[in-house]
């Protein structure tokens, strides 16, 4: 079972600038990753009704996914050393990011429909960055260890639950302040997967009426009977 547990933030001065950092510089790398994908699928795609068949075909390109894109995140450390301030998971969550937006726009739901193109995040628009993995022990009282950052000052409301261990950390940014988001996981609790189907026997209606204030499903089906039944 898991679940999450969101906390509110109260980092320094130089806390705040490198976390404002990090978001800006996983915003253009998200960008960038986003843009090789849309330009690979703009030069490798032909409708049919459209490609000449005499026409030569050229030869592909290597399709950008999530591992070659993630290899190449050394050659993007060597181009920009500031890349290497962040957090190397923290850096490969942002390529993560780019694949699971890129993929659901190629598939379809449920219904057989595409879901809308993703966008290029402005500035500012780059909200949160996730460590994938963390150490059991980064919550002490009222502080956070986060790697790179530093212990962050926390508005600790509530306790965690016993037995939960802490497997995500993501920091966010909001209008407010800034939060964490702890998702928890116990594997010892069974996670709930039985669908209930309504019944006649699980199923009760219940009818707003303008004379009653509520009528249940019986007593209205009783009442109908007591009227057929005088007429």
């Amino acid at each position: 079972m898991r679940i999450a547990y969101q906390y509110k933030l109260r980092p320094k001065k130089e806390q705040i600038a490198t976390i404002e950092m990090w978001l800006e510089l996983l915003r253009r790398q998200y960008n960038y990753r986003l843009g090789e994908r849309f330009s690979w699928w703009s030069e490798n795609r032909c409708p049919v009704n459209a490609c000449l068949l005499v026409m030569p075909i050229p030869q592909l390109r290597d399709h950008p996914n999530y591992y070659s894109q993630k290899k190449d995140l050394v050659n993007t450390k060597d181009k920009f050393p500031e890349y290497k301030l962040i957090h190397s998971q923290v850096l490969q969550d942002c390529i993560k990011r780019v694949k699971l937006a890129f993929d659901r726009w190629l598939k379809t739901d449920k219904k057989g429909h595409k879901l809308g193109k993703p966008r290029f995040n402005g500035i500012g628009r780059y909200r949160s960055f996730t460590y994938p993995q963390i150490k059991l022990d980064s919550i002490e009282e009222n502080q956070i260890n986060l790697p790179k950052i530093g212990k962050v000052k926390l508005i600790k409301h509530r306790s965690l639950p016993d037995g939960f261990k802490i497997k995500t950390v993501t920091i966010s940014r909001k209008a407010d302040g800034y939060y964490v988001t702890l998702s928890l996981e116990d594997k010892s609790v069974p996670v709930l997967t039985t669908k209930v189907e309504p019944t006649l026997k699980n199923t009760l209606g219940i009818d707003m009426g303008l004379k009653e204030f509520l009528v249940t499903s019986l007593s209205r089906l009783s009442r109908f009977y007591y009227c057929v039944i005088e007429k």
